[in-house]
């Protein structure tokens, strides 16, 4: 192996949105992140509800097939 060639491998503090904080080893000298084990929805057991009705029924609107001219003229 070549000396000198692989980075720095230290302990740094991990910072979470929900602010908690831990410590770990990166190359990095700090790490942040969106979601961790103390606030993602498959640990805590809590799940956020979604409006999907809603999502589909916008999506069904949107992307629905409107009469062409030969399909108007059948009606």
């Amino acid at each position: 192996m070549k000396p000198e060639i692989h980075p720095k491998y230290q302990q740094v503090q991990a910072h979470c949105a929900c602010g908690e904080t831990w410590t770990t080893g990166s190359t990095k000298k700090e790490l942040r992140v969106e979601i961790c084990s103390k606030c993602h929805p498959y640990f805590t057991g809590k799940q956020k509800l979604l409006d999907t009705a809603g999502r589909i029924d916008r999506f069904q609107q949107r992307y629905a097939k409107k009469a062409g001219p030969k399909e108007a003229a059948a009606k």
